[in-house]
């Protein structure tokens, strides 16, 4: 498994740190590896380590699973301050970033569902178009909306369509004024690392919200992180590209830009990396195996001492 140098980093002055877990599956030896890499950098650091609860989709986050969270996180020997962070206590924060991005008019309600974007986009590339897709391999939202009048989007969110938030990616980058960029101390999937150049365009017009979900992932750990006054992200790189996301909305809200340290994942035989679903390899039941909170860090790729 490749190194990560994100314990190597020079002391920074208190830096703050956090973990945040989203409580619908137990949580896998790749989480064991984000977490201790994020507490043992605040404590190498005379840091703060945060546990952060990311519950904002409230249809999937369930108790129990929180519970987990907090069992399996202090078996294998971690500490935070109390009372964590429930997003779900914060949607007005939300919701208040969603109104000045609204204000500035770059959000717009966007009504294709998932079948209709798939349709819509087939049937551009059966014409021997090629239809952009962002950096997950999801198609971009064709945008047909976009161009709504406010009378008929008002008609059509009062009459009950289904939508979600999404902002207007050209709108934005249109009106940023300067080039975005972010300070990297760990490494992207291709090992990219120092003064990393933001590339927001290649999500296309993303989610912010949906009509049950009050903020998606994008917005809700852009907003988190500068309340919470996180210094350093220290996540796996799965998220490298992301980052281009979180760096448009905080200077689109006028948000401090946090230091990110992405690092590599813990995958399985398959070079896959490991989820949720797989409960083989949940924390929890390794455990139950009899298996120590050592074994966990060397199944994650760490050193019982660090």
């Amino acid at each position: 498994m490749p190194n990560d140098n994100t314990t190597a980093q020079p002391h920074f002055s208190a830096p703050i740190v956090r973990f945040a877990p989203s409580p619908n599956g137990l949580l896998h030896v790749g989480h064991a590896r984000s977490a201790m890499l994020n507490w043992r950098f605040a404590n190498t650091h005379e840091g703060t380590f945060l546990l952060r609860i990311e519950d904002i989709d409230t249809t999937r986050a369930r108790p129990e699973f929180e519970t987990a969270i907090f069992q399996d996180l202090g078996w294998l020997g971690l500490d935070w301050p109390k009372p964590v962070r429930r997003q779900s206590d914060h949607f007005a924060e939300y919701q208040a970033a969603l109104s000045g991005l609204r204000k500035l008019g770059l959000l717009y309600p966007a009504f294709l569902s998932r079948a209709e974007i798939s349709a819509s986009v087939s049937e551009i590339e059966s014409n021997g178009r090629r239809w952009p897709r962002d950096p997950d391999g999801a198609p971009h939202y064709p945008g047909n909306d976009r161009t709504l009048s406010q009378a008929e989007r008002d008609r059509r969110i009062a009459s009950g369509d289904p939508h979600a938030w999404r902002l207007d990616m050209k709108a934005a980058l249109d009106g940023l004024g300067t080039d975005l960029s972010w300070a990297e101390f760990g490494s992207g999937p291709n090992g990219e690392s120092g003064t990393i150049a933001a590339d927001p365009g290649a999500w296309g017009d993303v989610i912010l919200a949906r009509r049950d979900v009050p903020a998606s992932y994008h917005l809700s750990v852009t907003v988190d992180d500068a309340i919470q006054a996180i210094t350093d992200v220290i996540r796996g790189e799965d998220l490298f590209a992301s980052t281009s996301v979180h760096r448009l909305l905080q200077h689109l809200l006028g948000l401090p830009a946090p230091r990110y340290h992405h690092h590599s994942l813990v995958r399985d035989s398959e070079g896959r990396k490991l989820s949720k679903s797989d409960g083989a390899t949940s924390i929890a039941s390794l455990r139950h195996q009899g298996e120590t909170p050592g074994d966990i860090l060397a199944l994650a790729g760490l050193t019982q001492s660090g």
